[in-house]
């Protein structure tokens, strides 16, 4: 790769996404930073970051993007794909159109801008696509089955696509962080907080709130995870995957524990069975 190196993040106006452009400005790669609020970006063009409107689930913003970053020129190293969020519910109430809206952001959005850049980089012959993923990829819990969902979908296709991009000199990752304080669970507060309220999944909801709030005040600073995307950019050989974060380890220790025991273990701490 070039000495400058040049990245696009989406998801950059707060979270990890913020965080990793700052790290990678000051490492002195080009950062095209990509999000809804532009104005919530401004402090990232002042340290000389290339700022972007993107909304992501929309096919004109994708290639809007993708036209501007080719025509900056230099071509595109990476593209990490961070932008989504969580919605929660029992999956026998959560509106199917809430889940359609997750899955526009979390999957299709992500692959949408992914199919708009990849040509490019193939052409190249070298390339990172990195997606932030979730430990919820690995395994879910009560209330948050859509948004789970959503992530193994992440995880699938990154696979799928890791596989297929090989031969092209394009390497694919995929970050899996834990729970990590950068306000995710204050997005998700409006449906805990409906399901709280449920005659059937109330004592549920209630419980996976108390649980995402005390999981979420030990979480781990976004920078744990902004570090694990840079190496994922910058290892000769990086990964298929990194877990990074507070509680992250829960995605290994579950393959080895009986699935009817760990249930119990996941319910006797967010439904109190």
């Amino acid at each position: 790769m070039p000495t400058t190196r040049t990245v696009l993040i989406t998801g950059a106006s707060s979270g990890i996404g913020r965080i990793t452009a700052l790290q990678l400005l000051k490492r002195g790669w080009t950062v095209h930073a990509a999000a809804r609020r532009v104005d919530a970006m401004e402090d990232l063009r002042g340290r000389g970051a290339v700022v972007h409107a993107l909304d992501i689930t929309d096919s004109d913003s994708r290639q809007a993007l993708s036209d501007a970053v080719a025509e900056h020129g230099g071509g595109l190293d990476a593209l990490v794909n961070n932008a989504g969020y969580g919605d929660v519910g029992p999956l026998e109430t959560m509106p199917l159109d809430a889940a359609r809206a997750m899955f526009e952001v979390n999957v299709f959005g992500l692959m949408g801008l992914t199919q708009a850049l990849l040509p490019a980089m193939r052409s190249r012959g070298q390339g990172r696509i990195v997606n932030i993923s979730s430990i919820a990829g690995r395994f879910v819990t009560p209330g948050a089955g859509w948004y789970g969902a959503s992530k193994f979908a992440v995880e699938a296709l990154s696979d799928a696509l890791r596989m297929e991009l090989q031969s092209f000199g394009v390497k694919v990752v995929v970050i899996e962080p834990g729970l990590i304080r950068t306000g995710f669970e204050a997005v998700s507060q409006p449906s805990l907080a409906a399901g709280g309220d449920d005659p059937v999944w109330g004592r549920m909801m209630q419980n996976v709130a108390t649980a995402w709030a005390e999981g979420f005040r030990q979480g781990s600073d976004p920078d744990v995870v902004a570090a694990c995307i840079e190496r994922a950019l910058t290892e000769a050989d990086p990964s298929p995957r990194y877990r990074c974060g507070s509680s992250s380890e829960s995605a290994l220790i579950q393959h080895f524990i009986p699935t009817r025991l760990w249930d119990a273990m996941v319910r006797r701490r967010m439904i109190g069975d």
